[in-house]
């Protein structure tokens, strides 16, 4: 069946790590007949939590897509991992939901992975619902939970329903949008509509006198008819609630059993009627500053929002159609690389099953197969179309590790494995780091790593292990040095000659020349990793050759790229090249390069060499409570807290520290504060370490030389 735009509902379920959001999916899909009987979690049967590695770890590890077919509408469900982890399955999931539910649970409250999640609720403008879950627990505090979201998420937070008796008897939920009691069986399900109790009574119908006048604010006509009746009609109330909704001005809140089956279908039933179609929401911005409008009477373009590589299947495309109607056998030209691709066979999914369908309407969501040029955040245009959709920025990565396979001739699958991986999770990507000579993998946690490394391992049958990435440092002098050294090689036939007399100094801007040396020219580079190098030609009398000036620079730059120290970079230092020799017959470029080498080498631990490291700013996010544990733990980093503020919930503390120092430390953050923080970094500068850290560098790399 083929669904029009405006029948079409795109819902996320967001939440913190074990509030019901699978199981509330479950239910959503029973109560509309998708499924006959309902799976769990912990037997591993669900729709939504279907690979092996969920089943191993008991909890969803990536988006899901789902759909139900209810009433008149289609609702496409997309389930999502509750971890921090996996933050870019939520991402590009809100991108392309009209809705977003964000599940709580009754027992815990607000937990910082619903406030976390809001931030990317505000941020994609989603139309947001709350469903306050597991009503039913023993320890469930419905009101407390209301009123922590109450006070988090400001007053837009409006319950349209709340239970009557909640705990290990509840059974019944009050419902003041309808003003109806829902009395549920013992194994849940279809519920009996009862009136409200006579105690209940005011309660609901203040609750229903607030429903009423947020949606008749929305509109002029609406409001008169508010005064002049005194409230409004099921349709008028419904026409207001969307307006409130959809820009944002309102939160319901609806409460819900899903382990037995209590609520779903009303909230369903919500979705249906009230919550916005992709054709009621603004229009998808380009990169071009224009909007593209949701209408399937417009040329088609399809979105791509996420792949996966599935066994035996290959690549799984699943796409938003943004315009027009996408028919199977389609031709669409991808916008970036102008390749055509022919979308063979569509379908809509439950989890791993998949249907085929013939079309899809502007604002659906589907999956396609074998595409072989598109990736994630690609746009594809159909005939008279030639758009771009602004794609899904992700967030940046929090955690880095180096990678170190066990079997070197396994280097070409593991680097496939990871790009692959890449290409399904641009959270996580992979960077081979020509200064440190390692290949790095960046993501968003350790279990975000440790999930990279079991899918590598069981897809390529290669053993990966993570090290600790080396830190960039930089080496640089601290005051003027002078050497002198002659290369001479003598084989049989034409030999090698060279003799090269510098001095070294530390550059800054605006120094001035040495003033007892004539300085014939200079030149400033600025150099790839950073800092600068000033060549200065002070050689009179023609004792070295002008030609041979290249020769020598480029021998001091071989040295600056693995420093003498460390075999870090070097930077920051101006070389003055005042006498040497040369010799007619053997003196050459190689000669020249070599002698220059040394050197260099040689003036620079006579200089006083100092190494610097990488600092960075960090900026934490976490409640108060735990600010002194975080502060005890920085002060362990040779971290320098630089302030303290606020930032709405949170209390912000912002800090800079060595970059050595924060290996794993999301990991560290997550354990202190129960993960109820979290933390960004930016390059701040490269400063001096201290006196006991070089030495105990400098004795790393004489051990790693020996052992090389």
């Amino acid at each position: 069946m083929s669904f029009d735009s405006k029948q079409i509902r795109n819902v996320v379920l967001l939440g913190h790590s074990g509030v019901g959001k699978t199981t509330l999916a479950e239910a959503m899909l029973f109560e509309a007949g998708e499924i006959s009987r309902r799976g769990s979690v912990e037997e591993g049967n669900t729709v939504s939590d279907y690979t092996d590695l969920e089943h191993e770890r008991g909890g969803s590890l990536f988006a899901s897509l789902e759909h139900v077919s209810w009433k008149d509408s289609k609702i496409n469900l997309i389930d999502t991992p509750g971890l921090d982890d996996f933050i870019g399955e939520v991402v590009s999931a809100l991108r392309v939901a009209t809705t977003a539910v964000l599940v709580h649970n009754a027992r815990s409250g607000v937990e910082v992975g619903a406030e976390l999640l809001w931030e990317y609720i505000e941020t994609f403008d989603t139309p947001a619902i709350f469903v306050i879950n597991q009503v039913d627990h023993e320890k469930a505090d419905y009101d407390a939970t209301l009123e922590q979201a109450i006070a988090r998420f400001g007053n837009k937070v409006m319950p349209f329903q709340y239970p009557l008796n909640p705990g290990l008897g509840f059974n019944s939920i009050i419902d003041a949008l309808r003003m109806v009691m829902y009395y549920f069986p013992d194994g849940g399900g279809k519920p009996e509509k009862h009136p409200i109790p006579a105690a209940e009574k005011a309660r609901a119908e203040d609750m229903h006198r607030i429903i009423v006048e947020a949606a008749a604010e929305n509109d002029e006509n609406l409001m008169e008819r508010y005064f002049e009746e005194g409230t409004l009609s099921e349709e008028e109330l419904a026409q207001g609630l969307r307006i409130a909704i959809a820009q944002r001005q309102i939160i319901p809140v609806f409460c819900t059993s899903a382990n037995r089956d209590m609520g779903s279908g009303r909230v369903m039933g919500f979705i249906n009627d009230v919550c916005p179609a992709p054709v009621d929401r603004m229009p998808l911005p380009l990169t071009n500053g224009k909007t593209l409008t949701c209408s399937s009477n417009l040329p088609t373009t399809v979105f791509i929002y996420k792949t996966i590589s599935e066994p035996r299947v290959g690549l799984l495309s699943y796409f938003k159609v943004c315009s027009g109607v996408l028919k199977a056998g389609d031709e669409l030209t991808n916008y970036s690389n102008r390749t055509t691709e022919r979308f063979g066979q569509l379908f809509i999914a439950n989890g791993k099953d998949r249907v085929a369908v013939t079309e899809l309407h502007a604002g659906d969501l589907g999956v396609t197969v074998k595409l072989k040029n598109t990736h994630t955040n690609n746009t594809l245009n159909g005939k008279g179309a030639d758009h771009e959709i602004v794609p899904i920025s992700f967030p940046e990565p929090r955690v880095t590790v180096a990678v170190d396979q066990a079997n070197k001739n396994d280097m070409e699958k593991l680097m496939k494995a990871l790009h692959t991986i890449h290409e399904e999770d641009p959270t996580a990507s992979v960077e081979l780091s020509a200064s440190l000579k390692q290949t790095l993998l960046h993501g968003q946690g350790q279990l975000h790593l440790d999930l990279i490394k079991n899918r590598v391992e069981q897809a390529q049958g290669v053993v990966m292990n993570f090290v600790k990435p080396r830190i960039s440092y930089r080496e640089t002098i601290t005051k003027s040095a002078n050497a002198q050294y002659r290369h001479k090689k003598q084989t049989g036939g034409a030999g090698q000659f060279g003799e090269v007399h510098m001095r070294i100094d530390p550059y800054f801007e605006g120094m001035p020349d040495p003033a007892d040396l004539s300085v014939r020219h200079r030149e400033v580079e600025d150099l790839p990793w950073g800092g600068k190098l000033a060549f200065y030609w002070c050689v009179v009398g023609g004792s070295i050759d002008n030609k041979y000036s290249s020769a020598i620079k480029k021998g001091i730059m071989a040295k600056m790229e693995e420093g003498p120290l460390t075999g870090s970079h070097c930077q920051d230092i101006r070389v003055c090249v005042y006498d040497g020799k040369m010799h007619p017959v053997d003196s050459n470029d190689m000669a020249f390069m070599l002698a220059s080498t040394h050197a260099f080498k040689d003036a620079f631990r006579d200089a006083a060499p100092q190494i610097m490291e990488p600092l960075v700013d960090l900026e934490i996010l976490c409640p108060e409570e735990v600010m002194g544990d975080i502060m005890s733990d920085l002060q362990t980093r040779r971290a320098m807290v630089l302030g303290m503020d606020s930032d709405g919930h949170y209390q912000k503390i912002l800090a800079r520290a060595p970059q050595a120092e924060l290996y794993l430390y999301s990991s560290t953050l997550r354990s202190i504060s129960q993960g109820r923080a979290k933390f960004h970094q930016t390059f701040a500068e490269y400063q001096a370490v201290p006196a006991d850290i070089q030495q105990k560098l400098i004795e790393a790399h004489k051990h790693e030389e020996v052992e090389a």
